[in-house]
């Protein structure tokens, strides 16, 4: 990496301005279990996006950079999930989004496996793995690829199993005056979900389906609407930790997703700001 370019996981003024007040705060005085901590949570953080970018484990996370034990990084990605941070952060940056006129809340699902994760929870026998144990990314985005939602399940499950959660999922987007967008005008999606079933499930929800169907030409003209949706994909496996599942807990690699999520959310934003 060339020394003039900004190293990825330093998290600069604006990111941190948004995410400190949804930190949780240590309970006062006494009542503090434990020592004080001695590393800032700035600091903290960028040891936690180090580890996203990169892939690296966490007893490997160098020590000169500044950003402490790779097991205090850790507890603190487990304890910011459980708290609802990464949650809150993807749902502020998705308001700031749609106030700036770029979130179009229109299309796009799809699934990609991942391998690794021996057996653990939300784990699978891959079926394009040959029957290793992997887990599933699925993902919802809108029309531009911005992430709108994303889940974990194991490699085995059905891909047209998370369709509906995943449109539950979607939060209310704030932004503007009026009422909260959660609904999306169409939902577009591959061949693996076409289901009649779930075709009426999406109109009840106020949603159009756009699903291919089994036997229909490849040339039928969706894929010049899903491609967004690979966009966003090749974007999450981008940071090394999301390749291939580490993580025994499902919880830290659902942080991670998440957390990946976000950032993708801020640089669309800040592309704009400037």
């Amino acid at each position: 990496m060339s020394k003039r370019r900004a190293r990825p996981w330093l998290v600069n003024d604006g990111l941190w301005l948004r995410i400190e007040p949804l930190l949780p705060s240590p309970p006062p005085g006494r009542q503090r279990p434990g020592r004080k901590p001695v590393l800032e949570d700035r600091r903290v953080l960028c040891g936690i996006l180090f580890v996203l970018y990169t892939g690296i484990q966490w007893e490997w996370l160098p020590q000169e950079l500044g950003f402490g034990s790779g097991m205090t990084r850790w507890r603190r990605l487990r304890d910011w999930n459980a708290a609802g941070v990464w949650r809150r952060l993807h749902e502020v940056l998705l308001d700031e989004l749609r106030a700036a006129d770029r979130l179009d809340l229109s299309r796009g699902d799809r699934q990609h496996p991942r391998p690794g994760a021996q057996w653990r929870p939300k784990t699978g026998r891959s079926p394009v793995g040959r029957g290793r144990p992997g887990s599933k990314h699925h993902v919802i985005c809108d029309a531009t690829g911005i992430p709108l939602a994303i889940t974990l399940t194991g490699g085995n499950r059905n891909d047209i199993a998370q369709l509906i959660p995943l449109l539950a999922a979607i939060p209310r987007v704030r932004g503007r005056r009026g009422r909260l967008r959660q609904r999306p005008e169409e939902v577009c999606a591959d061949r693996g979900y076409d289901h009649d079933g779930y075709r009426r499930q999406i109109r009840a929800r106020g949603t159009k389906p756009v699903i291919a169907r089994r036997g229909t030409a490849h040339d039928s003209g969706l894929g010049t609407k899903r491609w967004v949706i690979e966009q966003t994909i090749a974007l999450l496996h981008w940071f090394g930790r999301l390749r291939i599942r580490w993580e025994t807990r499902d919880d830290i690699h659902e942080a991670f997703l998440k957390l990946a999520c976000s950032l993708i959310c801020w640089r669309r934003l800040h592309s704009t700001l400037r």
